[in-house]
């Protein structure tokens, strides 16, 4: 069978990433893609590398010309998803890159996001360990699919296997990550303009302000639920992240190094057996072995999360480091990813682990 599909906000680097990806899917027609300012210009004039689709011209992104499509893609900015899938409940499959189907607390919405909240959807990161199983088991025969925020699904793959083998403490995480401009969008603004990001390492929403904390609190206490530890209080107010992203000048990509404390008892080899455990079978996730660390340009252009575990017993914390291309494990990857998924199609279709070097 052939699946139809709309990918909306396709002059972008999300949506335009989709299409990279389901270009070589063979289970895929791309039939239409739309646009709002760019509407009427041809495809190629916004993405000159998607050569294979040169015969599509972007359309207007209204709810008639989405609609009548097995799958649709929408990959607009944070806010503006929703007055569209309101409008396509006859759609088989929607998929969501932005944030407005990702967050279950309405509070959480109102002080990171704001304005109107929208019922969350089937979260699209399949490797994820929840309730003593993974996300991806929600995943199958989903019709309504929230992709990740980039950072939040780094940190929460990192530090996942931990909390729910409750080896650490999520009380105290860390997070600081080094993270390339392409997951702020296209758009103009001037402290994405080369001359303000060569050359020079810029931190931003500093001080718990950055929207995907929530989402991470989120994943790790849903993983924290299938701890066989008892936890005080609600999983979710036991845990508190801080989260520092710093622009660096690299176009895609992002290093997050994650830490925690160790919990009581537990030893090194306690420790790396959780890791091993949640991710020895995976395909897109892989804890690189004991004492190597990756870089940003091991995954680039593939649909890897690659991780270096270090254990700091002078320090008592668990160091995490994971390696993703923002574009392609961090949203558009794990779109596919759980698109193939929920079709019941091989779960890889289309992705691959190979990345681009040099």
């Amino acid at each position: 069978m052939t699946y139809s599909v709309a990918v909306s906000g396709a002059s972008g680097y999300a949506g335009g990433e989709i299409l990279r990806l389901l270009a070589d899917h063979p289970d895929i027609e791309i039939r239409t893609v739309t646009a709002h300012a760019n509407a009427g210009q041809r495809l190629l004039e916004h993405q000159p590398h998607l050569r294979s689709l040169a015969h599509l011209t972007l359309q207007p992104t209204t709810p008639d010309i989405l609609a009548g499509h097995d799958i649709v893609f929408l990959a607009l900015p944070h806010g503006q998803s929703g007055q569209y899938t309101d409008a396509l409940g006859d759609t088989p499959l929607v998929i969501d890159a932005g944030a407005d189907h990702r967050l279950e607390s309405v509070a959480d919405w109102d002080r990171f996001y704001g304005g109107d909240f929208h019922d969350p959807w089937t979260y699209g990161v399949p490797e994820l360990p929840v309730n003593g199983s993974k996300q991806r088991e929600r995943l199958v025969g989903a019709t309504r699919i929230a992709a990740p925020g980039c950072n939040a699904s780094t940190v929460s793959l990192s530090l996942a296997p931990g909390v729910a083998a409750g080896v650490i403490d999520p009380s105290d995480i860390v997070t600081v990550l080094a993270v390339g401009p392409s997951g702020a969008g296209k758009s103009l603004k001037t402290n994405l303009l080369a001359s303000e990001i060569l050359g020079t390492a810029n931190p931003y929403s500093v001080g718990g302000v950055h929207r995907h904390i929530p989402e991470i609190r989120q994943a790790l206490a849903a993983a924290r639920r299938s701890a066989s530890a008892p936890v005080e209080g609600t999983p979710k107010e036991s845990i508190r992240v801080s989260f520092t992203p710093v622009l660096v000048p690299m176009a895609r990509g992002i290093l997050a190094t994650s830490s925690a404390p160790i919990a009581p008892g537990v030893s090194d080899d306690e420790i790396r057996a959780a890791w091993e455990a949640a991710y020895g079978d995976e395909t897109f996730v892989q804890l690189l072995p004991e004492g190597q660390f990756p870089r940003t340009a091991d995954v680039l252009g593939a649909n890897t999360a690659l991780m270096g575990l270090a254990i700091d017993r002078a320090a008592n914390r668990v160091v995490v480091v994971t390696a993703v291309d923002n574009l392609v494990k961090g949203t558009a990857g794990a779109a596919v990813q759980s698109m193939n998924i929920a079709l019941g199609l091989p779960e890889g279709r289309a992705l691959t682990v190979n990345g681009v070097a040099p």
